[in-house]
């Protein structure tokens, strides 16, 4: 019940009241770059749980987001199978294939958890090219069946999975798993001294947010219609996922999600200035992280409580 009472509370309800209203009042392409723009909110919410309260830096959150996505539409594609069964299918693939990259990862120590995960995603490229007969290479795939034609159905879609996934992370991190993994991110030694299993805790938050990322991996195929290299495994796109959560603010799940949103959008509507659009971008990014290394969410809850 407190957090009902408290600002961080009252600041998600009142995003989530103004995003509810968007399709009354803002055109057909502006909801479909917020429709994208909130898988990827998915995509930094589960990289900050691994981050942010786990400490383990993931390089390559799109090698998790990429198993579900090409999982899913090889599935439609070639099986025909429906699209519900094709993203559970993504989820446990994503968690199959997390669960083999952190078993022997989390065992390194200092900044080799990070290559590792940086080289897995290097991999699944090559594997995208290697074998274009089934994944469609460079070009990419067309899945046949999307969620819906209709922008707004898409954009409904998009907003209610963003925000169950956040309820679903958010009350995680609260929660005592989410607590043992915060210490463990702070001292893996003081949190093992008291009794706790550091490296079970880590690949548990590992494999949750691989089960998250690869669900949104499928579900942003199925909105766009198409599985490809650019959109769903590239390192850039690891980046800009990165850049979001610290953005939003670490350790705060729903600050990721603004931040994704934010990236996305101001991405879109500088799109004019060509070049110096990833400039700008990234400079107003550097600003923030530079002047307020709590995030905005973080900078705008801790103004709040020392008022």
């Amino acid at each position: 019940m407190a957090f009902l009472r408290s600002r961080l509370f009252w600041i998600a309800a009142a995003v989530v009241l103004v995003a509810a209203l968007l399709p009354l009042w803002v055109s057909i392409y502006l909801l479909s770059v917020l429709t994208a723009a909130y898988y990827f909110g998915v995509f930094a919410m589960s990289w900050d749980l691994l981050f942010g309260f786990a400490g383990e830096v993931n390089f390559g959150p799109t090698f998790l987001i990429g198993l579900g996505a090409y999982t899913a539409a090889i599935l439609n594609s070639t099986a025909g199978l429906p699209i519900p069964v094709c993203v559970i299918a993504a989820a446990f693939a994503a968690v199959a294939g997390g669960i083999l990259l952190a078993v022997p990862a989390l065992r390194l120590r200092g900044p080799y958890f990070g290559l590792v995960t940086l080289v897995a995603v290097l991999l699944l490229q090559n594997f995208v090219v290697i074998f274009a007969g089934v994944t469609g290479g460079e070009i990419g795939m067309t899945v046949p069946d999307v969620l819906s034609i209709d922008a707004s159905i898409n954009y409904w879609y998009a907003l209610a999975f963003l925000v169950v996934c956040a309820a679903l992370l958010f009350g995680l991190s609260r929660s005592a798993v989410g607590l043992i993994l915060q210490a463990s991110g702070q001292d893996a030694v003081e949190a093992a001294a008291l009794g706790f299993n550091v490296t079970k805790h880590k690949v548990a938050a590992f494999c949750v947010s691989a089960l998250f990322s690869g669900t949104a991996g499928a579900m942003l195929i199925f909105y766009m219609g198409t599985a490809s290299v650019d959109t769903v495994v590239d390192i850039a796109i690891g980046v800009q996922i990165i850049i979001a959560a610290v953005l939003g603010g670490r350790r705060t799940i729903l600050g990721a999600a603004l931040g994704a949103v934010f990236l996305i959008v101001a991405n879109e509507f500088l799109r004019p200035l060509g070049q110096l659009n990833t400039f700008v971008v990234a400079a107003i990014a550097l600003a923030v992280i530079l002047f307020f290394p709590e995030g905005l969410l973080g900078y705008a809850l801790h103004r709040g409580e020392r008022e």
